[in-house]
């Protein structure tokens, strides 16, 4: 018999990727979390997470069971509901890139969840290569990420316009040597693209300032540390676009694609084809998606 409070701290960690985070959403300490885990690991003779300094990741046996857990606590939530009278609601966990969720994609979200009201959302907002590993191992239903061009499956796929970017009000083209860049987090694709592009075209360059949000990556090309690679949509007034005039040179292009599990719940599907019909409105405008 597995224990449903072990079951729900494991759930928890698997999701957010730390024991920490995980005490909070289970309303536990660090420590409690940590001894649970050694418990259940204790009860299925495996370990269950590997661990380093960053983050705690899934071992086979521990993505085995993430599937099953999941099951048992929905089974059990739902007869708990049943019981009470009450109908359990459905959860959909989706996952977006950082610099779609302060789009007008917030709003179609919302008013998604505000029209079906048997739908628990749970969004959450990342680098594109985690939401599409936390796809993989179960911790998200379906996910909006940035990929290469050309990779088949997926709900949908769209092209992306990626520019560079600089500060309206600072030149920081042809004469800046090594070339500052703005960018995210490493992982990021942009981030890949950029250097590619100036490595190719053997301009030097060195990382000025590194982000894990839009606004910081934003903010710090208006005042002037660097050139960042965004995109389009994401310029700001204060922002200026570069080209070949300015000494900057071509970028393949990238796209942004819908993918959702196989076994997701009906209301997942749903919210993909409301997602999906929201980014050919996108895609078929010239003009930038709004901030």
């Amino acid at each position: 018999m597995f224990d449903l409070d072990l079951l729900r701290s494991f759930v928890s960690v698997a999701d957010t990727g730390g024991f920490t985070s995980a005490g909070e959403k289970v309303h536990r300490t660090q420590s409690t979390v940590s001894q649970q885990i050694r418990r259940l690991e204790e009860a299925v003779g495996q370990p269950l997470f590997r661990r380093d300094r960053r983050r705690v990741q899934l071992t086979d046996a521990g993505e085995t069971l993430l599937g099953y857990a999941r099951r048992l606590l929905a089974i059990a939530s739902e007869a708990h509901q049943a019981l009470g009278g009450e109908r359990p609601a459905t959860v959909v966990r989706l996952g977006i890139p950082e610099d779609f969720a302060v789009t007008a994609l917030t709003d179609v979200i919302a008013e998604f969840a505000r029209r079906r009201p048997d739908v628990r959302l749970e969004v959450r907002c990342d680098l594109s290569v985690a939401l599409r590993d936390g796809l993989a191992q179960g911790r998200h239903d379906a996910v909006l990420a940035k990929r290469d061009p050309g990779v088949a499956g997926g709900f949908g796929a769209w092209p992306e316009r990626l520019v560079w970017i600089a500060s309206r009000d600072h030149d920081l083209a042809g004469g800046v040597d090594p070339l500052p860049l703005i960018t995210f987090l490493p992982g990021c694709l942009y981030r890949e693209r950029a250097i590619r592009a100036l490595e190719a075209a053997g301009r030097r360059w060195r990382v000025a300032y590194e982000s894990p949000n839009l606004a910081g990556v934003q903010a710090a090309i208006a005042g002037g540390l660097g050139v960042a690679l965004m995109e389009r949509a994401t310029v700001a007034p204060h922002h200026r676009v570069m080209g070949p005039d300015d000494g900057m040179p071509p970028v393949p292009s990238t796209e942004i694609a819908l993918e959702h599990r196989p076994d997701a719940p009906e209301a997942a599907t749903a919210l993909c084809q409301v997602i999906a019909e929201f980014c050919n409105r996108r895609m078929s405008s010239a003009s930038p998606m709004p901030q």
